[in-house]
């Protein structure tokens, strides 16, 4: 042996990978326990999970509150909408192909008179579904039967419907709007056409005018001779928009008609309800 090879005590050997991993684990576990027992331990989720979670929690919120407030019938999802918008504070409105424009534009100034005529028809409308049934007419056919007209209720049913449709025709300036927005806002010719059948089938029933008639004949007739003199006024506002060629000629010519059923309704309403008209009187 060499004198320089002398026995010398062994240097520890360093830890291994493994040995700090289960070192930092065991650390780990027990800081986790003693959370655990102090009810202070929170496990740990990614943002965009965390984010997604509060986002399902507030949109199950939204839904159980619109639930609560809304009728389980409604077939239309309020949750986001509100009748406010405060977009108009400043005397401006949109129109439906987002064109803004002051309250007092000669289309708003229609747009709120058919508005009104709709109103109009839904009041008399009321009135005619309030009436009691009547009895049969006593072996005259050519005469309406007394009392309530379901027909006759659900046509002004169906106006106030095609009200709505002239209001968006009415809304859609011509010049300025998509040919998607002014194809979706189409008034159809055959509204008119039915109409004029409705007017023919209820003057064949009605005895013939022999002098001018006050408006009278009970609630629905007056209502709608109330209605009559609004839809003129509505088809006066549109007459204007049609000559500038903001609106389709159908909208006033529907309008024209609409008036003519309307005075022809009225006088149907007072002989089917057992009202009497009022003649009028020269003095």
């Amino acid at each position: 042996r060499h004198s320089d090879c002398q026995a010398t005590p062994s240097e520890p050997a360093p830890p291994s990978f493994a040995s700090v991993c289960v070192l930092a684990i065991r650390r780990l576990l027990k800081r986790c326990a003693q959370r655990l027992r102090r009810g202070s331990y929170k496990p740990f989720v990614p943002k965009n999970i965390k984010r997604r979670s509060v986002l399902a929690q507030r949109k199950a919120k939204m839904a159980s509150e619109a639930k609560a407030e809304v009728p389980t019938t409604a077939a239309v999802d309020l949750s986001s909408f509100k009748v406010y918008t405060k977009t108009g504070d400043d005397g401006s409105s949109c129109l439906y192909n987002m064109e803004r424009r002051n309250k007092d534009d000669a289309i708003f100034e229609a747009l709120g008179d058919v508005d009104e005529l709709n109103v109009a028809v839904g009041i008399a409308r009321t009135f005619a579904e309030e009436v009691g049934a009547g009895q049969d007419a006593e072996g005259d056919s050519s005469r309406p039967v007394p009392g309530k007209d379901p027909e006759l209720i659900a046509r002004l049913a169906e106006i106030q419907s095609r009200l709505l449709d002239v209001g968006s025709a009415v809304a859609t300036p011509l010049d300025k709007s998509s040919e998607s927005k002014k194809k979706r806002v189409e008034f159809d010719e055959a509204h008119v056409d039915g109409l004029e059948a409705w007017i023919d089938e209820y003057t064949e029933l009605l005895p013939p005018l022999k002098n001018f008639i006050l408006p009278s004949g009970g609630k629905t007739a007056a209502f709608l001779h109330l209605a009559r003199t609004v839809c003129r006024r509505a088809e006066r506002r549109v007459v204007p928009l049609v000559r500038d060629e903001y609106c389709p000629k159908v909208v006033a010519k529907y309008l024209n008609r609409l008036s003519d059923f309307l005075f022809t309704a009225a006088r149907y309403a007072a002989v089917r309800e057992g009202q009497v008209e009022t003649p009028y009187k020269k003095a």
